[in-house]
This record gives structure tokens, sequence and C-alpha cells, in this order.
């Protein structure tokens, strides 16, 4: 009997030498592509390859990289920073730079080729860049400066309630300038302008840190912006989360300090010579023209208090304070080795409806609830004024209704200067919104009301790449997909946030839960990285994390007060460790569980303190579960069951960690730890009688199940609890047993229980949520309005698309998809399904179409990998491929092992 078979001339395609070499392309130097401002001495270098048609079975045998000082000396004879020879190594990313070291602010040149299978040489890559940061710390020819003393306060404690301050310096350029390159921290936020510009497209920058531990930086090439003879470097400062004052709607209040900057601009001249302009006491200053500044309550911009041309060259400020230099908050200045990728603007969303309100107010719906900042084109007298004020729903009556948003006010205000049309954007403050009510008030009583002229909505969020992308024939998991993908990137800032509005804090356990389902749509290495680092500078000296990072808002009674499960909570904390493991399956990067190796062992040994016979009974458990109350403290399973499970799974991770750094004392010491928490979990929680665990909640059997807490006998019956209860209750799983329940369900072969539970639009559920009108996922299963409407959290579904619909998986014998499982799963009434996701080795896609019993596959596997590909067919015998053996598979497939090319299949899936 036919059962499955590969489309094409696969035996020719065997024998015949390809057509044309490798091609190295998408060059990236720690992760990025041209950067300004890598401050680490051995910076990593990676490429993707190219194979032109559909050659297969490609690899790369060795590879040589050059590096030199200028374009011109960028070959192998003349490279002056680097050659490193023909390397005879597979490997395309993670490869050390080990040439000279590179100076502060030096513009390095690089390029690579690669040779192949059979040993021919590709072309020389396409030219690729990165400019240093500031490398050491002795580097650093600027002072932190910021507001003149008043007559209360010292120099070095300016008035914390400033709400922004204008910091400005001109300066002269000589003739011949070859490279400009500033280096600026603004704290809370900042814009750097020069010449009358705004410096790069960077928003809210610079990123959300920790600020006694790690100060940001960034970087920027110059040189275009400045010419010779006059000059001028402003800096516009701003609160952000570094100063968080009271005044309208607040989460909470705290002070790093008071604003404050650092910058310096290198001038490197063709002759070789250099100038450095820095902060310090040389610099004129006064208030800015934001007088309240919040990243919760929003900002009032005065227009009539910027003074005109102030970034300009001729610009008189000898009126101006003398700026005062001070100390930083503590942390640590680092560049973009600490930095995520920054946050931009990608969107315009203009207004689709129009809603007048009886007091001569206006609502705008913008048709998408998004992460936003407003921008507005109005006319009128000066000092008249326009407030935007932004909420997520409506009440019936048309006005907002900002219960989800906040429990006070938050707007936009803007003061206008007079004199003709101005245009207004947003500086400082961002808001979750669709709606945005727009008050008037003339500048006197009885004056006339300015005129708006326009009004929209500008998205942001960081700039990690798109790499991900899936589509199928069923419309509502479509629309799933796009609601789910706006709460993805709402939350995508300089850290993961919970919400665009009333929190905004970096709630953990969304970067573990999510962190699949996040890396299949998006590039995260970088803002994943400076996660972790984020809760690394949250760590106490006890090996204790938090539940928030940054913690900006300390839950329970002080620093060391541990007893708050909204601060430790372990499903929350061990992001410590499953965060870097995930990024070790997704990217194959070990250098993030190298780093952070020690502090992720005393986090583990910290959890195991705190149990009883093995037995950890803490935190918040199954957040957000459908229960008989409102969402909130997990209902339907015993936090002890999840909080051990994740003891168990951490002390794992630690064992399998130290085997993979050569740790060998550690990887058997934490290995038997883990077998006697396995043990525990097993006495306390297994109930003989049923055979599954606890109160057999969707969360209580999926969570051991999926961990491997179960034993192999238990594995049927504790599967068959979980069909059962799905199919009697609907889903009930919360924040944490939602991806526990999608994998259980996944790995035992019941992806129709999965269709079926979400292919719906009357109960709780994504389906429920689009038939009442979200536009992004909400925080609640069933978008109650108290509860947040952009809200990533339970969109684990995304990873179920991409990693069983699709089938697109890691193999863990070859971490980073360098070895790609292709394992579809057709289900439900679903009849074609198609996923492509941008590996670190390349693009892997799978696309699946059935037409009654015949199925067609298609499948395309990178350079430099191989996959194993598991067909759907109706028996299981085996078939024949040109390109390797094939076996019969347990699972009623086809299983082959292939090299990288494109590749058909056919086969007979029933009937």
């Amino acid at each position: 009997m036919f059962v499955a078979m590969v489309i094409g001339s696969l035996a020719l395609a065997s024998v015949q030498a390809p057509a044309e070499p490798l091609t190295p392309t998408v060059l990236r130097c720690e992760l990025r592509a041209d950067p300004v401002g890598v401050d680490v001495a051995q910076p990593q270098l990676s490429w993707i390859l190219q194979v032109p048609g559909n050659s297969r079975a490609r690899r790369q045998d060795a590879y040589q990289i050059l590096v030199a000082s200028s374009r011109a000396k960028l070959s192998p004879t003349r490279s002056d920073l680097w050659n490193s020879g023909k390397v005879f190594s597979a490997q395309t990313t993670q490869i050390l730079y080990l040439g000279r070291p590179v100076r502060s602010s030096e513009r390095v040149f690089w390029r690579v080729r690669v040779w192949d299978e059979r040993g021919r040489r590709s072309p020389w890559s396409a030219l690729a860049t990165w400019t240093a940061g500031v490398m050491h710390l002795a580097d650093w020819h600027a002072k932190w400066i910021g507001a003149a003393p008043t007559p209360e306060a010292g120099p070095k404690d300016a008035q914390h309630g400033s709400a922004s301050l204008i910091l400005r310096r001109g300066f002269t350029v000589r003739p011949r300038l070859a490279r400009a390159v500033l280096h600026v921290c603004g704290l809370g936020q900042y814009e750097a302008s020069l010449n009358g510009a705004k410096v790069g497209d960077d928003l809210l920058a610079p990123g959300w840190t920790n600020y006694r531990r790690t100060c940001l930086y960034d970087s920027y090439d110059v040189t275009s912006a400045i010419h010779p003879g006059e000059n001028a470097l402003g800096i516009l400062l701003g609160n952000g989360m570094y100063n968080v004052v009271t005044g309208r709607y607040t989460k909470f209040t705290g002070s790093f300090g008071p604003i404050k900057a650092i910058a310096q601009l290198d001038l490197i001249y063709a002759d070789g010579s250099t100038e450095t302009i820095g902060t310090g006491r040389d610099w004129r200053t006064i208030p800015g023209p934001i007088t309240f500044s919040s990243p919760f309550g929003g900002e009032d911009f005065d227009a009539r208090l910027e003074p005109m041309g102030w970034t300009k060259p001729d610009f008189d400020d000898r009126h101006w304070e003398q700026a005062s230099e001070t100390d930083g908050p503590g942390g640590i200045l680092r560049g973009l080795s600490a930095a995520a990728p920054p946050i931009r603007a990608f969107e315009v969303l203009r207004p689709v409806a129009t809603h007048r309100l009886r007091d001569g107010a206006a609502v705008y719906d913008l048709g998408q609830n998004a992460a936003l900042m407003a921008r507005i084109q109005v006319e009128g007298p000066p000092g008249s004024s326009v407030r935007i004020i932004p909420s997520e729903l409506l009440n019936p009556d048309g006005s907002l209704d900002r219960r989800s948003v906040g429990w006070g006010p938050a707007y936009w205000q803007y003061t206008l200067r007079g004199g003709g049309p101005e245009v207004y954007a947003s500086r400082f403050f961002s808001h979750g919104a669709r709606y945005l009510e727009v008050d008037y008030a003339p500048a006197t009583q009885g004056g006339a009301p300015p005129q708006l002229r326009s009004i929209a909505g500008i998205v942001i969020h960081s700039a990690s790449e798109e790499i991900g992308h899936f589509a199928c024939s069923n419309e509502l998991f479509n629309r799933i997909n796009t609601l789910i993908l706006w709460a993805q990137k709402s939350n995508l800032m300089s850290l993961v946030t919970d919400c665009p509005h009333r929190e905004r804090l970096g709630w953990l356990e969304q970067t573990h839960l999510n962190g699949p389902a996040l890396r299949y749509n998006f590039d995260l290495q970088a803002l994943f990285a400076k996660v972790t680092d984020d809760i690394a500078d949250g760590q106490l000296a006890n090996g204790f994390v938090p539940n928030i990072a940054p913690e900006y808002v300390v839950f329970g009674s002080g620093p060391n007060d541990v007893s708050n499960p909204f601060r430790n909570s372990p499903e929350w904390g061990s992001s410590y460790l499953l965060v870097p493991w995930q990024q070790y399956e997704f990217d194959g990067d070990l250098r993030i569980l190298r780093k952070h190796y020690e502090g992720m062992k005393r986090y583990t040994d910290f959890l195991a303190s705190q149990a009883k016979g093995g037995i950890l009974d803490t935190g918040l458990g199954d957040w957000y579960d459908i229960g008989p109350n409102p969402p909130g403290y997990a209902q339907l399973t015993p936090k002890a069951l999840t909080a051990t499970a994740f003891l168990y799974t951490d002390t794992l991770i630690i064992a399998r960690t130290a085997a993979l750094l050569g740790k060998r004392d550690d990887a058997d010491a934490y290995s038997a730890k883990a077998a006697a928490v396995r043990s525990a979990f097993n006495i306390h929680f297994l109930n003989p009688s049923t055979g599954d665990y606890s109160t057999g909640s969707q969360c209580a059997n999926s969570v051991p199940y999926v961990m491997g807490l179960v034993e192999p006998e238990h594995r049927q019956t504790v599967l068959n609890a979980i069909v059962r209860n799905v199919s009697a209750k609907g889903l009930t799983a919360g924040d944490v047993g939602y991806r526990y329940l999608l994998q259980a369900l996944a790995e035992g072969g019941r992806s129709d229980v999965i269709y079926a539970m979400n292919n719906q639009s009357t109960r709780p559920g994504y389906g429920y949520q689009l038939a009442h009108g979200a536009t992004s996922l909400t925080e609640a299963w069933d978008a109650r309005p108290e509860s947040s409407q952009d809200h990533f959290m339970l969109g684990q579904i995304m990873e179920w698309f991409y990693r069983d619909l699709a089938g697109i998986q890691d193999d863990p014998e070859g971490p980073g998809f360098a070895k790609i499982v292709i394992r579809p799963t057709p289900c439900g009434g679903l009849t074609w399904v198609k996923a492509t996701y941008r590996s670190v080795h390349g693009a892997i896609s799978s696309a699946w179409r059935r037409q009654g019993a015949a199925l067609t596959m298609e499948v395309s596997i990178p350079p430099n990998t191989s996959a194993t590909v598991f067909v759907p067919c109706a028996d299981r015998h085996s078939a024949t491929e040109a390109f390797g053996e094939t076996q019969p598979s347990r699972n009623g497939s086809a299983e082959f092992h292939l090299g990288s090319g494109h590749y058909r299949f056919r086969s007979v899936i029933g009937g």
C-alpha cells in the first residue's frame, strides 16, 4: 500500500552537484545589524546561509572572518584588526571576535566567506560594521549633570519634582571631521537633539532598569548631523520610571533621585586626532516645557515654555543657569551589551469613527487597542489647551470607561504657543488605548477654544524583529492569532510588561509561560537577555528573586520581606532559570546560562530552603483560573502543587545546565535533589484511588504531566482525566496552568480537544473575547471590563499554532534549531495550515493541506541544519526517500531524516 512519498526528482538531486555555493547573509554583531555602542571586548558574530534554488543537504564546512579599521583594509592581506584564517567549523552563531581590542567609539568593518560541504568557497559577504561604545569606565570624559541648585537644595540634590529639564551646549567643530559618535544616558527619559533635529528614532530612551544597579546609555553615529563651525547639542529630560511622582493616577510612587544626564560626543578627525564634548559645568540649563511627567498619570506640555530654536547653534543661552554636576543614581553605565532593542514607532492609527459628547468633547475610535503615543495638529490662541484622555473601553453612552486602565485620571495635555498650526507629539508618555477623548479649554474665560485639525495614535513597541508568520483555514484561529499578536506587541518594550497602562510592570511569569509563543513571532534574544539581567539586578543576597523585575514596587513590609505572594511566587521567580533555558533551546545560546548560572543556582537553593519535606507552599498559583469567584488567586489548584512542581523543574534545569557547562559534581547533586522533590511531590499530591493529582483540575494534572513528574504507568490515566475535565467543564486553567494544559493535550495526541476547546465563542476564551469586541488579548478569559484589555499572559496558544499545528519544533539533540523536528498535527476541521519561523540558522517553513483522505505537505529546512520530518499517514509502513532512511513511526506518521532544502510530500491519512 502506498503510504507517503516525496514529490520530485530526489534521486537525481542526491547525485547532482549543487549549482551554486553557499552565501553568508544577515551578518550580525551582538545580535544586531551594524550596531552602534558595542561595549564588550569580544562581541559575538553570526550570519545566516542562503542557498540559491533548491539544492539540498547543504552545510558549511569552514569559514573565514576579516575585521578591519577601514573599508580599504578589508582584505585577507590587509585586515589590521583580525583575520581568523580558514576555520574548519559549521558554526555560524556566537563566534567570538578574537582580534585587536576595539577602542571606544571606533568603527570597524567586517565580512565573512564560507566553504561548503564540497569544499567550494563562497564569495565574500556584503560589508557589515559595528561601532564600539565606551569600552572602559576611564573612557568617560563627562559628568552627570542636572538642574541648577535652588537655595533650598544643595548642588547634589536638586528638587525631585522637576517635571522636565533642558540641557544645552554649543561647540565648534574643526574642518575634516571624519566621524562623530554620541553616547548619552538621560534619566528618567531623554531626547537628544543636534543642530535642531532629534538624534535617532528611538522613543522612551533609555531602557528602564533598576537604576541603583544599571544605567543604560545609548550610542549614535551622528556624523551626518554635524558640520564644520558652530554646532549645538541639546537634551530634554522627563521622569519615566526613574521618578514616579504623585498627581493623577499612579500604580505606585518612588524616585531614584532628581532627573539628570550624562553624555559625551566623540569627534574623530581625518588626521586621527580626537576631541570630546562631555557634560559638565559648561552646560546650560532651564526647566523644560513638560510641566507634568509621569509614566502613569500622563504628560503636560506647555509650548509657551519651550524656547524657540534652543537646539540650534545660533541660539543665545547666556541667560540660562549653569548646570550642576552631580552623582549618578549608583548604577553601572552599560551600553548595547545590556540593552534591549529600542522602542520605536511602527504604525499610525487614525480615527475610524467619532462620537460627540454633550459637553462639547469628542471621542475618537482608532479601531484598534494598542500601546500608543498621541499626536495632534491644533490651532488656537496662546494659552488655550487640548486634553487627550485614553481608554480601552466605552460606556453605553459613548463616554470613556477607564476601569481597565487605572483608578484615576491619566492624559496628555498640550498648551498652545499660538500663532498658527502647531503639532504636538508625545515625548515621554505612552498609554494602551483604542479610544481618545479630546477636551478643549480656552486661555481665558469666554475666550475661543483651540481647533483640532487632526489626531492620531502612534503605535509603539520594541524594535525586536518579527520573524514568524502563521495562518490556517480556520478564520477564528487567524483572528485569535491577530488578537494575541497585538497584545504581544503592546507589551514588548524595554522589558516585557504586563499591560501598557495601569501597571507597566515586568511580571515575570509571562516571560517563560509565553516565552515560546513570543519567540516564534519575534527575535527576542536581546530583549530576553536584558530581562535576565533585570532579574539578576533584583536578586537578594539570600538568592530570592521577586515576581517583578525591575522591582519598582516592593510588595511587603520591607526589602527583605519575602512573605507576600505578590513578591514571592515560584511560578514567577523561576523565570530566572526558564528564560535562559528557553534561550538555549531556541537560539543555542550558552552565554546567558553561563553568565547567570550561579544566580540561578542560588535561587533554586533559596526555594529548596523554603520547602518542608520537599513541598513548597507559597505563591499565587494558577493565577486567573476560572472558578466560582472573580479571577485572581488560584481557585481550583493548590498553590503548593504548582510551587513544588516549579521547584522540581528549576532543580532539574540546574542539573542540566551544570552538565552543559562541565560542572559534573553540581549536575549529580542537583539531579539527586530533583529526584527527591519528585518523590515528595507524588507522595503528597498523587491520588491513589483515581490516579490523578490533587483536585484533579486541568492545572493540577497538566503541570506534572508535562514536567515529567508523572510515573510512566500513570500517564495515560492522568491524560484521560485531563480530557474528561475539559469535556465536562470547558476551559478553566489560568495563567500558569493553560500552557501546560495545551502541552499535555498536544503531547498526548489530543490536539482535537484543544481545537474544540478554542473553536467556540460562547464560553470564556479567545472567541468569547472577539465576540465581545476585543481587538487585543484581554487579561481575563471573559474580557471583564475591570481587567486589562491589552494583556498577553493568556496567549500561549500561539505556541500550539507553530509547534503543533504547523509542527515546527526544536530537537533537543541540536539546540537552536540546528536539528529540527517537523511534526504537524491535522485536527478538527482544519484543511490547511502554514507557518514560517526564522531561526538563527534561517527560515523554517511547514505547510500542509488536506483534501478528503489526501494530504500534501511542503517543508523548507535552512542550510547547515537537518530535520526529522513526520508525515501523517494512514498506517505505519515505512516509505522510501532518496535522502535518508525512513522508519515506522509510533504515531501514525512516516519518518524522514533529511538535510536542508525544500521538500514536498503526499500521503493518505484516512478514508
